[in-house]
């Protein structure tokens, strides 16, 4: 699951929040104003934050344009009491991935949340991910992938699942969390189920074979990829 930071000075609202995402199975630290969350967000990694904007010390908006500044892929759900549309507008210029007005269901901020988590996992950014091992080596922004600088022959499928498990190596991804990833794909509209998954991750499985990689079945979650103990 995911480490999250909620920036809330409702100390009530705030322990609820983070009791509720704990429950969930995130990790959750906490902050009741904008230069102790400032402080959280330069000293530990965080998959998402939890932001109002009426804080004490720093405001919530001056707080998202810094995190914009310094993090720019990592996602913010602004919650907050103002419902106006310019509050909207001015939210998500500045920056926000979603926006959600109080009072609110926690049935929807979960919701949210987890949309907004599954979209951030996406290779929407330029650049490459790499294995610790430095044999593997994933194109983020093409399905292109190189295992020890040998092409690796990809679908456009088994590219997404390969890149959503090393942007996650170590942790496990959970199957509702490939299938959104291939479903949000405006270019396939080819069904997705539990059974196309399992031949994916069979074929990934055979491809990265004598690579020292390995992708475990984690029986009920989901699926993690790990290295090999030479």
């Amino acid at each position: 699951m995911a480490h999250l930071l909620i920036v809330e000075d409702d100390e009530l609202l705030r322990d609820g929040l983070a009791a509720q995402l704990g429950q969930a199975g995130h990790q959750v630290a906490t902050a009741a104003n904008g230069a102790l969350g400032q402080t959280l967000l330069e000293t530990s990694r965080f998959d998402g934050v939890v932001l109002d904007l009426g804080l004490p010390v720093m405001d919530g908006m001056h707080l998202l344009r810094w995190i914009r500044q310094r993090q720019l892929a990592l996602p913010v759900l602004i919650l907050t009491a103002r419902d106006g549309v310019e509050d909207r507008v001015e939210g998500l210029n500045a920056g926000a991935d979603d926006y959600l007005t109080k009072p609110f269901s926690m049935a929807e901020l979960e919701a949210r949340l987890g949309a907004m988590l599954r979209r951030s996992r996406l290779p929407a950014f330029g650049g490459s991910l790499e294995m610790p091992t430095g044999r593997l080596r994933l194109d983020a922004t093409q399905p292109l992938a190189w295992l020890d600088d040998e092409p690796l022959e990809l679908t456009q499928r088994e590219w997404s699942l390969l890149s959503l498990l090393v942007a996650n190596a170590g942790q496990v991804v959970g199957r509702e969390d490939v299938l959104a990833v291939w479903q949000s794909d405006p270019n396939d509209s080819t069904n997705t189920g539990s059974n196309a998954l399992e031949v994916y991750v069979h074929r990934l499985r055979r491809k990265l074979a004598d690579s020292g990689l390995n992708i475990r079945n984690v029986r009920g979650l989901g699926y993690m990829l790990e290295t090999t103990t030479p």
